[in-house]
């Protein structure tokens, strides 16, 4: 059983939003432009991100690569942990991927959501189509949340 003080409050407003956490990423993790990704919503311990369709995202059979997949998952995670907490000096602890069908064609969506909050931070993130609800992959993740009051730079 979570404590009171883990629990996510739905009312709260999201400790960045959507621009700041771009001019972040391109300030301090330039790999999600490298990939394409980008994130088009974040919440109080939510987000969503998308992976654009490209060629070069593709493996033998012209599925997504779990590579980007992974890194879509990861960054959209960050993106709701970030929301949640204001600490842009998190880091992933763990991260497990079950891929679960042949991802269609078209862009990826990424819907995070973070089920525990604190200095041991958890989420979840499910992969979709554009064009399908149907799953692609279910990914579960800790993260390390710094202990300082102050964000992170």
């Amino acid at each position: 059983m979570t404590s009171r003080s883990d629990s996510i409050p739905a009312s709260h407003s999201p400790r960045i939003s959507v621009p700041e956490f771009r001019q972040l990423l391109a300030e301090q993790h330039p790999f999600a432009d490298v990939l394409g990704i980008e994130v088009t919503d974040i919440g109080y311990g939510t987000a969503r991100a998308v992976l654009p369709a490209r060629d070069s995202h593709q493996r033998l059979g012209g599925i997504v690569a779990g590579p980007m997949l992974m890194g879509l998952a990861d960054l959209a995670l960050y993106a709701a942990v970030v929301g949640a907490t204001g600490q842009t000096g998190a880091v992933t602890a763990s991260l497990t991927i079950n891929f679960l069908r042949k991802s269609p064609a078209g862009a990826i969506i990424a819907d995070a959501r973070l089920l525990k909050v604190g200095r041991m931070t958890a989420g979840e993130v499910m992969l979709h189509g554009e064009h399908s609800s149907e799953p692609v992959a279910q990914i579960v993740s800790t993260w390390s949340v710094p202990t300082s009051h102050r964000a992170q730079a």
